[in-house]
């Protein structure tokens, strides 16, 4: 659990007037985390995916720097799971794949608070902490552009655009040589593991469980993880 939560319990931000405003993707269940169900099995797959945006959307609301979180998708489970948390959901009307959903949800977000500073984060960070959070989005406000590379170092699990900025996403394969390719400034700072930390494989899910995950994900991931599909 985090280290503002008692056990059994979501950590929430009592005074939400952060400036930012995160968008949050997720695919249908159905057809989230494909590589995951190789190794924890088909039926369970869809839960944790539910699980892993229910605790990354828990974190991120309880982030002292966050406004908002809003949760661009089409699955109605998830939306009202995700709803329940206090994220605002929003169709993914682009149906155009996730960097389409990303603008789209950006594009939401300043419809209705013009020049909102907006940050995308992965629904796939169930061990999320909102501290670790809290310092990138402080980074990120010295910058246009800012982003955080996976733990893999090759994908991106976190972009922000400050104030009258284009977002810009180019997340999907090897995105982070193409967000600094694009100008955007990475979030180089010590201690950001569980923002890193995203779960597409057994072996992600075995490594975020160490880290410690939120309680949606504890309560279905048991702690010997299978190996990852090899």
């Amino acid at each position: 659990m985090w280290a503002d939560a008692t056990e059994g319990e979501i950590a929430t931000n009592t005074d939400p007037t952060g400036s930012w405003s995160l968008v949050v993707p997720l695919k249908p269940l159905a057809r989230a985390k494909s590589r995951l169900g190789r190794a924890v099995g088909g039926d369970l797959r869809p839960r944790l995916a539910l699980a892993f945006a229910q605790d990354t959307v828990s974190a991120a609301l309880s982030c002292r720097a966050v406004g908002d979180v809003v949760v661009v998708t089409d699955d109605p489970v998830a939306g009202e799971a995700l709803a329940a948390l206090g994220a605002r959901t929003v169709a993914d009307t682009p149906a155009a794949g996730l960097n389409a959903a990303l603008e789209h949800g950006a594009r939401w977000v300043r419809a209705r608070r013009a020049g909102a500073a907006v940050a995308v984060l992965n629904a796939d960070l169930p061990a999320l902490r909102p501290e670790e959070l809290a310092r990138v989005l402080e980074f990120s406000e010295e910058f246009p552009r800012a982003f955080v590379g996976d733990a893999q170092g090759i994908g991106t699990t976190f972009l922000s655009a400050t104030s009258g900025v284009e977002l810009r996403p180019s997340f999907g394969g090897e995105s982070r040589a193409r967000h600094l390719a694009s100008g955007a400034v990475e979030v180089a700072l010590p201690g950001l593991d569980s923002v890193r930390r995203d779960v597409d494989t057994g072996d992600d899910l075995g490594a975020a469980l160490s880290l410690g995950v939120g309680r949606f994900t504890a309560g279905l991931a048991s702690p010997a993880v299978p190996a990852a599909d090899r």
